[in-house]
């Protein structure tokens, strides 16, 4: 690995990285020279990932089986990792999004867990990370959304209530970290993973489509005429963890393919 990588000497915490959005995020830090350490709950496929990422050019990968639902145990697990591997320069937050349904029927209790799953864990990291990103001069926070922060998305609400809250907590963090340290939100239009393919499925259940009608429905709304592959908005995260996105801080990137009708 060559040292004049972008990311050569730099520690990422990706969490939520056993598939998806946050599985390609890994792997693209990797490739720009990171040390890459993966979170969640699913230990079989952090440890398939190690091998992939150790091949994508990182120099050195470890795995954290943990549940965000549980922030002491993040914690614990957290520090550990500082004392065991050295600080974390960037830090990739990413959980996957509550259930769909009629706002109306959420309870108060999916509130709480929704807002404590992505809210409350990704202050926790911050609250642990930040003073080692300060020691070293580098900071990256990038948390990965959704387009609802700017139009939220039909039968969604409970996500789109959550997703709304972590841009905000997001916004407000950018103007209290000090210089050098940015952080800032990556929005994901409808990306080709797991998570869309469950949605896919209760859209058609819920209003007796075929899965093939609602795919069709969603690709028709975007400008590029595709669904975008994982990659991509990895590609923009990566890029945000750079050195050359010194400059930018505190904004919502959309990777949508032109989705979004607002400005």
């Amino acid at each position: 690995m060559s040292d004049s990588l972008p990311l050569s000497n730099r520690h990422a915490l990706v969490c939520g990285a056993s598939s998806g959005i946050g599985r390609e995020t890994a792997i693209a830090l990797a490739e720009q020279g990171a040390s890459v350490t993966i979170l969640a709950r699913r230990k079989e496929r952090l440890e398939s990932l190690l091998p992939i990422l150790t091949a994508a050019g990182s120099p050195s990968v470890a795995a954290i089986e943990a549940d965000l639902d549980d922030r002491f145990e993040l914690g614990v697990k957290v520090n550990m990792l500082i004392e065991n591997r050295g600080n974390v320069e960037i830090l990739i937050n990413n959980a996957g999004g509550p259930p769909g349904g009629p706002l109306l029927e959420a309870s108060p209790e999916d509130f709480l867990v929704a807002f404590g799953r992505h809210v409350l864990a990704s202050h926790t990291l911050a609250q642990f990370l930040v003073p080692g990103m300060i020691e070293q001069g580098y900071g990256r926070i990038i948390n990965i959304i959704s387009t609802s922060v700017r139009e939220p998305i039909p039968n969604l609400g409970l996500s789109n209530t959550i997703r709304g809250a972590m841009a905000s907590w997001s916004k407000s963090l950018s103007r209290e970290l000090p210089a050098g340290i940015t952080i800032n939100n990556v929005l994901p239009g409808f990306t080709d993973t797991e998570r869309l393919g469950g949605l896919r499925e209760a859209v058609a259940q819920r209003t007796g489509s075929s899965t093939d009608d609602v795919l069709k429905g969603w690709i028709a709304q975007v400008p590029e005429g595709r669904l975008a592959e994982a990659s991509e908005p990895a590609a923009a995260i990566a890029f945000l963890a750079s050195p050359a996105a010194a400059y930018i801080r505190g904004v919502s990137l959309p990777v949508d393919g032109g989705r979004l009708r607002s400005i």
